[in-house]
Order: structure tokens, then C-alpha cells, then sequence
């Protein structure tokens, strides 16, 4: 059983031929409204990939009493995740304004909404046993994620903790709690560097030489997205291990992090190494970035399979 604890939102999202600077006003011709929320996009990503069939991967959530909130529930159910923990609250739901520009790059910025009204008991303790992953992010309370993920290492489950979107620096002592109860950190570049710059970590510009101190000094192994450059796994020990990226021309690379995230959560589940299921997740990334909106592009698993069988 994956049990992804995190955030649902819809997302708005324009194209623009570039992404605005501060205080440029850039046109864009339309909007278009997806299904978006990092937790919710990963377990979308991770229910795709499922051969168990409905039920195997639990969201634990909440949304608004709107009519967003309504259909993001329709979406995850339609993908076959099990929404019984999501919470409905009188917050609205979250929502994404997303700008993407010509080269597929995008800009982000989230009203979090109903997702800061989830609490760590909202999940509950009949999703938590040695068989269950459970994943984290950024996007709603850290304290509750840090109480979620020490229950779960209490059951026995492991943690996946996705260190996106970087909280402020005042949260240190909660980030170090939570690294410690954290089996797999999952961050970019950016990500890396940012976190153990917060920790007081020295690094310089190296994203290994800090993912390498990360999980020397808190324990989890240490996965840094590296974009076109593929990802790097790095153990307590040092020893690194390296998932080639194939190359693509993006349309859209709204989401790629979540379904690497997504799968990598199903196939670390399914009892795969960590080499393997990097590659597949690094994959599965590459064809996100085919289809415009963060879950429209994410693939089913023979899609993935058939991807993989290319030369």
C-alpha cells in the first residue's frame, strides 16, 4: 500500500512566450484548469503504475466544499486511489497559477487553502503497517507531516519525504527531526543545495557533495532529479548510484518531479532496488513533460514498459 499524505489542488495553468520578471504584465491567450496538488499528482503517478488494482495506493488529503473540491475527489477516485481519509473542510481548495513559457519551462505559485487545514491525524492508523510507503511533501503543514512520517516508522512503513517546495529557513530544527525519520529523500538540484544551506551544511554549488552530507549525517538515502542529467541516489556510506535521463523536446514540465516521485514510491513498493526504480521513475518523468498539465501526461505502466523496450 502506498499512502501519499499531501496536498490536492486544481491548477490553473496560461502559456506565455516567457515567464514574467517582477512587475512585467506578460499576455497569455487562454487558461486552462487541470488536476494538480503535489500529493495528489504523486499518487496519481504511483496509482498508474499499480497492477494491484483499485485500492492500492490511499490518499490522505483534504479539499474545500466547492465544486473544485468535488472534482479533484472524482479524479483521484476515476484513477483508482482510495479517498476515504481525504477530508472535506469549509477552507477552499487549493489552487495552482502556473505560467509556462515557450521552452516548456514553468513559474508557480500556490494558495494552499484547504491543504493547511490537514492534520497528521487525519491519517489513519489502519493505512500504516510494514507494507505501506508512505509519502511526504512540502506543500502542507511540516509538523504534521514530521508526526505522520514518526508514526509510520513506529508501524513499520517507510517514509519517502519530497523536499519540494524549499519552507522557509526558520523550520530548521522540524527539517532535521524530519530527515532523521526519513528512508528516501527525494529533492532536485536546487533543492539539495537549498536544504543543506538551511542546515548550515557546506556544500558550495555541489548538489552531490550536499545530498552526500545529507545522508551521511540524518541517514535517509538521498535522491537529487538532475533534470536532462538524469537522478543520483546517494547511501549513508557514500556509495552513489547514477539513472540516465533519455532525451526529449518538453512540452511542459509542470509535474515531471511528482511522477518521478510517483513512481519510484510504486516501484520501491513492489520490492525493486533503488537503481531500477530510478531508472523506470526517470522514465516515466521524460513522458510526463510530452503532454501539457502536471497528471494529463502521467503514463500507465504498459506505457512506461513499452517506453523502456525502446532503444
Amino acid at each position: 500500500m502506498i499512502v501519499v499524505f499531501g496536498s490536492i489542488n486544481m491548477d490553473l495553468v496560461a502559456r506565455v512566450p516567457r515567464i514574467a520578471r517582477p512587475g512585467e504584465t506578460v499576455l497569455s491567450l487562454r487558461a486552462d484548469s487541470f488536476f494538480g496538488g503535489k500529493g495528489a499528482n504523486q499518487a496519481v503517478a504511483a496509482a498508474r503504475m499499480g497492477q494491484g488494482g483499485p485500492g492500492q495506493v490511499a490518499m490522505v488529503g483534504a479539499v474545500g466544499n466547492d465544486p473544485f473540491g468535488a472534482a479533484c475527489l472524482k479524479n483521484l477516485e476515476d484513477n483508482g486511489i482510495d479517498v476515504r481519509a481525504v477530508r472535506m473542510t469549509d477552507e477552499p481548495t487549493g489552487c495552482a497559477f502556473i505560467t509556462v513559457d515557450d521552452i516548456g519551462e514553468n513559474a508557480i505559485t500556490v494558495a494552499s487553502g484547504a491543504n493547511m487545514a490537514l492534520r497528521s491525524m487525519d491519517l489513519p492508523d489502519s493505512l500504516l503497517s510494514k507494507a505501506s510507503v508512505l509519502v511526504l511533501q512540502m506543500e502542507v503543514s511540516l509538523a504534521d507531516n514530521l508526526d505522520a512520517a514518526a508514526r509510520a516508522r513506529q508501524a513499520g512503513a517507510r517514509v519517502i519525504w519530497n523536499f519540494a517546495p524549499v519552507p522557509p529557513a526558520k523550520e530548521r530544527s522540524g527539517m532535521a527531526d524530519l530527515l532523521e525519520a526519513t528512508d528516501v529523500l527525494v529533492v532536485n538540484e536546487h533543492e539539495a543545495l537549498s536544504i543543506a544551506e538551511i542546515l548550515n551544511i557546506p556544500a558550495g554549488a555541489d548538489y552531490l557533495k550536499a545530498a552526500t552530507a545529507l545522508a551521511r549525517d540524518f541517514g535517509p538515502t538521498c535522491i537529487v532529479t538532475a533534470g536532462a542529467q538524469g537522478a543520483y541516489a546517494v547511501s549513508g556510506d557514500g556509495t552513489q548510484v547514477h539513472a540516465p535521463a533519455r532525451p526529449i523536446a518538453p512540452v511542459d514540465t509542470t509535474g515531471a518531479g511528482d511522477t518521478f516521485v510517483g513512481v519510484l514510491a510504486n516501484r520501491l513498493a513492489e520490492g525493486l532496488e533503488v537503481g531500477p526504480a530510478m531508472e523506470r521513475a526517470c522514465a516515466a518523468a521524460s513522458l510526463s513533460c510530452l503532454t501539457p498539465g502536471a497528471q494529463a501526461g502521467m503514463p500507465e505502466r504498459q506505457a512506461l514498459e513499452r517506453y523502456l523496450a525502446q532503444a
